[in-house]
């Protein structure tokens, strides 16, 4: 296999493991523990832990070690910070690039998903289905850089989403209602009053974010 792959297979795979906690918060990780994991030489290793850590992921501290960075509130209200900024902007800037076929997709599904179906019970179902949503917008945008920090935020909300486990119903519902009042504007093309609805939504999934971090706290640091 060439080398390049090696890199990516093994960023992918250490990656995976930090994103679902199977590497927890705080785990010691090295080179050896790593290799004999992954069944992978040392120099696809290394490189994907320079770009883990780059992307805020791991702490690598020369003669001692390489720890997996836990999540702190200060860390959910930077995500959400650079969310608002971004995920408004795009939709008044470049709401015009958005794939009206995939909104009316989206608009069909939580019209008429009902939160207590089967499907819902599994929590990633829901997350995925929010991903896809907001990384259409997100994809939406033209503008690379962009897109890159945005892939960071989307890691670290991943990573939570995994720590901190269920969601009410209630939620749910909520957020089917958000994304529509989001997406009416949307095919309506007023963009203006769907970046509104955009902060009104990112707003309440900080306040549910929150209600879940003030569950499982212990000096600022989100347990796991």
């Amino acid at each position: 296999m060439p080398k390049t792959n090696l890199k990516t297979l093994a960023y992918n795979k250490i990656r995976q493991k930090i994103v679902t906690c199977e590497y927890a918060p705080g785990t010691f990780l090295n080179e050896e523990i790593l290799t004999e994991a992954l069944g992978l030489s040392r120099t696809p290793i290394r490189d994907a832990l320079s770009r883990l850590e780059q992307e805020g992921l791991i702490e690598i501290r020369p003669k001692r070690g390489i720890t997996v960075k836990s999540l702190t509130v200060s860390d959910i209200n930077m995500i959400f910070e650079v969310r608002n900024l971004y995920e408004p902007y795009i939709l008044k800037n470049y709401g015009s690039l958005l794939p009206v076929e995939r909104l009316h997709g989206f608009y069909d599904i939580f019209l008429h998903t009902d939160s207590n179906s089967e499907c819902f019970k599994n929590n990633d179902y829901f997350y995925e289905l929010d991903s896809d949503f907001h990384l259409m917008i997100v994809r939406s945008c033209p503008n690379v850089y962009i897109q890159n920090n945005y892939s960071l935020i989307l890691t670290q909300n991943a990573r939570f989403r995994y720590m901190t486990g269920n969601v009410s119903n209630n939620r749910l519902e909520d957020t089917f209602k958000e994304h529509l009042d989001i997406i009416r504007p949307c095919l309506q093309k007023n963009w203006d009053e769907a970046a509104e609805k955009m902060l009104y939504h990112l707003k309440e999934s900080k306040k549910s974010t929150f209600q879940l971090i003030f569950d499982g706290m212990d000096n600022g640091t989100i347990k796991f």
